[in-house]
């Protein structure tokens, strides 16, 4: 095999109490090609300061052929994203995952998942992106002597997911800088047993549940101030039905959970009238998570 094609979805890390631990995959996609060429590097389908070898694809790739003691090959990768960057829907998790899958894939599959979420986790610094990027549904993971693990969790497949991402980027190192170095122990206790929660209520598509569990404590109070209209946002979504609210990831886009196609159905509606700048994306569980095409 000289060519090949992933697919990766979009990831929604944190959920409200899951602070660095829970993620979601999403029915939001990037296609990445890549195909072995004489020599050289080329890439498409990305900013010019991007099509170099810093490329993440790029650095996965390699990573996962050092992994399998395998020169870098010399490749052609053409990218078409869907997944908006810097947003916080795991953008470059996505670019992470097609690297290293794609260099497995051309080289006869050694590499298990578990291993292409290490040699992406070492590039990241963290899982919580890259288990639901690499494994699809929801996960849960965390790093232990320096090794991610990770769980999936089952989701209802009644829940739909209305992503409102905003025109502008923030920087996960800024939504990140802001957060306090200690928390009050009740805080502590507070996320925990909302997590718990969570969880439980997005298996059975408890609505009510959901809306009160993704509250937390320790990043989304903090990080919401970064979010120019969030409170705008937020006020429009419950207008529009959604119980559920929350930010994705570091942010800036925000996160309805809602059992029915009405709310994203009349957010697409109603949000362009007070926030022209904001896109609509409805979306559904992506259970797959990154393929082979």
């Amino acid at each position: 095999m000289e060519r090949v094609s992933i697919r990766v979805p979009a990831t929604s890390a944190n959920m409200g109490p899951g602070f660095d631990s829970f993620g979601c995959a999403l029915s939001l996609y990037n296609v990445y090609t890549f195909e072995i060429i004489e020599k050289g590097l080329e890439i498409s389908g990305c900013p010019e300061e991007f099509r170099n070898s810093d490329n993440l694809s790029i650095v996965a790739y390699r990573d996962a052929m050092t992994a399998m003691g395998l020169p870098m090959d010399p490749l052609r990768l053409s990218i078409h994203s869907d997944i908006p960057v810097c947003r916080g829907l795991g953008s470059s998790s996505a670019m992470l995952a097609a690297g290293a899958m794609a260099a497995n894939a051309l080289h006869g599959n050694v590499l298990s998942k578990e291993e292409l979420l290490n040699i992406c986790t070492r590039i990241e610094g963290h899982p919580d992106n890259l288990a639901p990027a690499i494994f699809g549904g929801m996960t849960a993971s965390l790093m232990r002597d320096g090794v991610p693990v990770m769980a999936r969790f089952p989701l209802s497949e009644k829940l739909r997911f209305t992503a409102l991402v905003p025109d502008f980027h923030l920087s996960t190192e800024l939504a990140r800088s802001i957060l306090p170095k200690e928390i009050p122990f009740a805080d502590a206790v507070f996320n925990i047993s909302h997590a718990a929660l969570l969880l439980r209520a997005l298996e059975t598509a408890d609505i009510e549940m959901i809306s009160f569990a993704l509250n937390d404590r320790l990043h989304q109070p903090y990080r919401k101030g970064l979010i120019r209209d969030y409170d705008t946002a937020q006020q429009i979504a419950k207008a529009c039905g959604a119980a559920s609210f929350c930010i994705s990831g570091a942010g800036p886009t925000c996160l309805c959970i809602s059992d029915n196609e009405t709310v994203g159905n009349r957010l697409q509606t109603e949000l362009p009238k007070v926030l022209p700048n904001w896109q609509v994306l409805t979306l559904k569980l992506d259970i797959e998570g990154a393929k082979v095409l």
